[in-house]
């Protein structure tokens, strides 16, 4: 009896071992985090250069449809020309999800950083990344607060 259950246990082990080896590297939690920020950092640097038609050509196919290109670079002259320039940028936390309100499921990482900018003491910027079908990632989403 204990022979057949140390052998079952061996055996849901070994499938669990494989199970896990079959995900692929992008869909597992750190990578698809620490990939999904490295996104969002070129694009923010896109943003905070005021190279706003760049940053919608890079956004996420959604986030393009969504907003078109004129009105994209239009709401971001105006609102970070209130804002005036970045000081200081820190993340203040990077989360992985599979689901978002109002989005298709797939795979999100939703980023927040406190940053300071010249004419705002301290605002937190919220940049969405999402993987797109050809398994890079792409920012879906921006807000400030």
């Amino acid at each position: 009896m204990r022979t057949a259950i140390s052998t079952k246990s061996r055996l849901c082990g070994a499938m669990l071992a494989t199970a896990l080896l079959a995900v692929p590297a992008w869909a597992q939690e750190p990578e698809s985090v620490a990939d999904a920020q490295e996104a969002a950092e070129r694009w923010l640097a896109q943003v905070d250069a005021g190279n706003y038609a760049a940053s919608w050509r890079d956004g996420a196919a959604p986030f393009r449809a969504a907003v078109p290109q004129q009105q994209w670079e239009s709401a971001m002259r105006q609102s970070r020309a209130a804002l005036g320039s970045v000081g200081d940028r820190a993340l203040k936390s990077a989360t992985f999800t599979r689901t978002l309100t109002g989005q298709p499921d797939g795979h999100y990482v939703v980023i927040q950083y406190t940053t300071q900018f010249a004419n705002k003491q301290q605002a937190v910027e919220t940049v969405t990344p999402m993987r797109e079908a050809d398994g890079s990632w792409r920012v879906s989403g921006y807000y400030i607060q």
